[in-house]
């Protein structure tokens, strides 16, 4: 049963990514028979300002980006526990890079996920795997009652 489970998993991968390399083919089509002014075929409004707003949506208005920043200050023992592991590291970047493992949508892929950020290369000090392993299991857990 496992094994048609990977497949499937790797069938869908495989597809995803053929859908991109089709689309980044025809987007470099486009450029060479079109030039410059391909770019009118991807953007709506191309004199527009989207190069200045670029991202503004995806990190103003998300709100489960809201709740997760509001979770990590505040008096919650999970939070205060993941505030001290980070230590000097931006609280903001943490949860932004959080917010994006959330889209996970495998359990396992997502607390590895988390447990990576956890885990960066400021932190090596700590080798204590169990103990990172029960912060992120925390964490997600935390974060599936909020959100």
């Amino acid at each position: 049963m496992a094994n048609k489970r990977e497949t499937h998993s790797c069938n869908n991968q495989v597809d995803t990514f053929a859908e991109a390399l089709a689309t980044a083919r025809q987007m470099q089509q486009s450029w060479l028979t079109y030039g410059i002014d391909f770019v009118n075929f991807y953007v709506e409004d191309v004199n527009g300002d989207w190069l200045e707003t670029w991202g503004n949506d995806e990190i103003l208005g998300n709100y489960r980006l809201d709740a997760i920043k509001e979770f990590l200050v505040s008096n919650d023992s999970v939070a205060i526990k993941v505030r001290q592991y980070l230590g000097e590291r931006s609280l903001f970047d943490f949860a932004v890079n959080l917010e994006e493992s959330w889209r996970i949508s495998e359990t396992n892929d997502r607390l590895s996920a988390v447990r990576s950020l956890l885990a960066s290369e400021e932190n090596s000090v700590d080798t204590d795997e169990v103990r990172l392993f029960d912060l992120a299991n925390s964490l997600l857990v935390k974060l599936a009652d909020i959100l």
